[in-house]
């Protein structure tokens, strides 16, 4: 049956498997609203699309699959490039569909109007487009979907479609593939690598977010692909902030998430084979600017041209998703475990020596910390922000599994926490979700209480107030000026949670802190609990 294109996108969406959708409906978008419950689809109401575009990626990472966000033209678009921005620069798949006028060449003063909506878009996304009808619309919407699907680009798109042609009456496509893919290695640089591998005495492994699914069972087999990996290779391994809990982080020869620590380029020096798997190495992952290798000892394991092009010189390149690679290079293995030179106390006595330093960089953090980590479920999942206790929580806090704390790197936004949580929450029902956030980035998009409290989400919302913005302190002292407008007055977080309808709570001691967290977990609603440096002054 024909229907106007606008409900057509949502059954579209529908049939190729989405289930949610974020957004807030407006007059000129409204035509996309018209299927979304025919369809069968939930459409969570966001205050701000800025908290939309959050709440799409916060999906995407809690699913592994991809986010959409449903968004008004002109500022609507704009108040959404944060998180677009956020969604690329962490490669996050998050399809953005968003009206758009139809002429702003002949028509001038309309309401919404911009200079050049899809330009915007494209400043921040993998690619933006305009349909300018029904089946240029369906085709951009299967090809966003194939690239986040079958292992193409999975950053950002933005899809805009021009109001009338959202009114127009559009016949029904097709069903569309689903499934994933793999790229095949070629054999020969998997046997390169097995034979720098055997000749290497050091040899250092390195895993990123790009190579959580190694932590997972194979399928086909006992075990996971990680657990095989370190059996054959039995070398040391560092993993980035994104990669914690892809490698057991009791492990004898695992420094472990601390590639920022300025003394690891030394450790990382030593090796005589690097290899880097699904990992930018970038800025955010190091804080300098050379992981400290020696380039003929680097092997990077990656799908993404541009990762495998930046300036972290290394000897080899493998095009290939993790999965994949480790597959071919354990398939017809010979031989026994590989033998190296890595001194397991070593190992043992740097991980001390950096998380001294941790502590020492961010006081009175870690023994809350300790007790938040000890408190929380080991399948929970976590989403945290642009604050102190984040930053070093990212260190010290080992993840008992891959994948499941999420943090906005790179593009590095306040206020990302809470949306995204919100999110993770409404992909993970009935698993543990919950947020850190600082008392500045909460004040961002604290608006979107008010979505967790009416989809009665037990998220609890664990707030780091230091009534300071602490981190740009240190870094004006560091820097010889004189701290500037780096303290501000907070309002009552714990009255304000109620007032939007969540519970709230300040434990007392860090022994109260493990029943708030469960008491939160088990309420119908989201629960801020506040915490300050004071509980491990």
């Amino acid at each position: 049956m024909t229907r106007p294109l606008g409900a057509q996108i949502s059954h579209m969406l529908k049939d190729r498997g989405v289930d949610v959708i974020f957004g807030i409906p407006g007059v000129h978008n409204q035509e996309m609203y018209r299927g979304i419950e025919e369809a069968g689809i939930t459409h969570v109401l966001a205050r701000h699309e800025q908290g939309a575009g959050f709440m799409a990626d916060g999906y995407a990472r809690a699913t592994g699959r991809f986010g959409v966000c449903y968004l008004i033209t002109g500022p609507g678009l704009l108040n959404a490039l944060t998180p677009l921005g956020q969604a690329y620069s962490d490669n996050v798949s998050v399809l953005a569909i968003c009206s758009c006028l139809d002429n702003t060449v002949r028509r001038k003063g309309q309401l919404h109007q911009m200079k050049d909506q899809e330009a915007a878009a494209a400043a921040v996304c993998d690619w933006s487009e305009t349909a300018d009808d029904a089946a240029t619309a369906y085709h951009l919407v299967d090809r966003a979907l194939r690239a986040f699907w079958y292992g193409g680009d999975r950053r950002p798109k933005a899809i805009h479609v021009p109001i009338e042609v959202l009114k127009s009456h559009a016949g029904p496509v097709g069903r569309g593939r689903t499934g994933e893919s793999r790229q095949l290695p070629d054999p020969t640089n998997v046997m390169y690598l097995r034979t720098r591998l055997r000749k290497a005495r050091k040899p250092l492994l390195i895993l990123g977010g790009g190579a959580v699914d190694l932590a997972l069972p194979w399928g086909d087999r006992d075990g996971t692909p990680v657990a095989d990996l370190m059996a054959r290779l039995n070398c040391a391994s560092f993993c980035t902030f994104a990669g914690r809990g892809i490698l057991p982080r009791d492990g004898d020869l695992h420094f472990g998430p601390y590639l920022t620590r300025a003394s690891s380029a030394d450790v990382v020096g030593q090796a005589d084979l690097v290899i880097a798997i699904g990992t930018q190495l970038a800025e955010v992952d190091l804080w300098r600017e050379d992981l400290g290798h020696r380039h003929d000892a680097m092997i990077r394991v990656d799908t993404s041209d541009e990762v495998l092009n930046t300036q972290n010189g290394c000897a080899f390149n493998i095009k290939v998703d993790a999965r994949s690679f480790v597959r071919a290079l354990l398939d017809g293995w010979d031989g026994a475990a590989l033998m190296n030179d890595w001194d397991e106390g070593e190992v043992h006595r740097a991980r001390a020596r950096w998380r001294a330093e941790v502590d020492a960089e961010f006081p009175n953090v870690l023994p809350v910390m300790d007790a938040l980590r000890a408190a929380m479920p080991a399948d929970a999942m976590i989403y945290s922000d642009m604050t102190q206790f984040a930053y070093a929580a990212k260190e010290c806090w080992d993840m008992p599994r891959a994948g499941h704390w999420h943090h906005p790197s790179g593009f590095g936004t306040l206020g990302y926490a809470l949306p995204a949580a919100i999110g993770g929450a409404v992909a993970r029902q009935g698993a543990p979700t919950a947020c850190i956030i600082g008392d500045y980035g909460f004040q961002y998009t604290v608006a979107e209480l008010g979505t967790a409290v009416e989809l009665g989400l037990p998220l609890p919302i664990i707030l780091w107030d230091n009534g300071k913005l602490g981190a740009i302190e240190d870094s004006m002292i560091a820097a010889q000026i004189a701290p500037n407008s780096v303290i501000q007055r907070n309002p009552d977080f714990l009255a304000l949670a109620k007032a939007y309808g969540a519970e709230a709570v300040e434990p007392a001691t860090l022994d109260d802190i493990a029943p708030a967290l469960e008491a939160a977990f088990k309420t119908r609603g989201p629960t801020v609990i506040r915490l300050t440096p004071a509980l491990s002054a």
